[in-house]
C-alpha cells in the first residue's frame, strides 16, 4: 500500500486561476471563498469609509477583493488592507506583494477559522504591522499589532465602544458605526 502525500500549492499555480476566482491560496491550499453576506459588506463598507475618511493623506486603502501575496504559499484576498505612502511600490498591477501595513478581516462563518487561525498566524510572521479582527455576530472588533513577529491584542470592543490604531494614530472606529445598517 502507497502512501499519498498532499500536494502543497504556489503562487504560481494561483496565478494561473481566471480574474475573479473565489479563491484564496492559504498555506499551500486552494481555498474557495464564496461571495459574502450583504450584512458582511454592509460592514465592510461602514469600515472602509470610516478608513478613508482618515487615512486618505497617508496612504492606500484597499478593499477586496485583491490579491495580497505573502509568500509562496499563501495569497489571500483581505477584506481591507492599508498601505502607507512610504511602501506603496508593493501595490502592482496584478496584486500586492508583500504584507500590508494594516489588514481588516470581516468574520463569515465559511471564513472564520482561517481568519482566526491560520491567515492570522501568517499575517504575524509575513510582517503585518496591525490586524483587525471583525466579529458581526457578537458586534466585536479587536485590533491586534505586531512586534518581532507575534500579535498582541491592542484595543477591543464588544457591543458598544471604540477602538483605536497603534499604527494610524488618532484613528477610531466606534462599534455603533460599523454595526449599523
Amino acid at each position: 500500500m502507497s502512501l499519498v502525500r498532499e500536494k502543497r500549492l504556489n503562487v504560481s499555480y494561483y496565478r494561473l486561476l481566471p480574474e475573479g476566482a473565489p479563491y484564496q491560496l492559504i498555506e499551500g491550499g486552494l481555498i474557495m471563498t464564496p461571495s459574502p453576506s450583504p450584512e458582511h459588506q454592509i460592514i465592510l463598507g461602514n469600515i472602509v469609509e470610516k478608513f478613508r475618511e482618515f487615512a486618505k493623506d497617508k496612504g492606500m486603502i484597499i478593499f477586496s477583493p485583491v490579491d495580497v501575496y505573502l509568500d509562496e504559499e499563501n495569497a489571500y484576498q483581505p477584506d481591507l488592507v492599508f498601505i502607507s505612502k512610504q511602501r506603496r511600490e508593493i501595490i502592482r498591477k496584478d496584486g500586492i506583494y508583500g504584507p500590508p501595513d494594516l489588514v481588516v478581516e470581516v468574520l463569515s462563518p465559511s471564513t472564520a477559522h482561517y481568519d482566526l487561525r491560520e491567515k492570522f498566524r501568517v499575517y504575524e510572521r509575513t510582517g503585518v504591522k496591525e490586524y483587525w479582527i471583525v466579529d458581526p455576530d457578537v458586534k466585536m472588533i479587536e485590533v491586534y499589532t505586531n512586534e518581532a513577529d507575534k500579535f498582541t491584542l491592542f484595543s477591543k470592543a464588544e457591543g458598544k465602544g471604540e477602538v483605536n490604531s497603534s499604527l494610524l494614530e488618532g484613528f477610531e472606529i466606534t462599534i455603533e458605526d460599523i454595526f449599523t445598517s
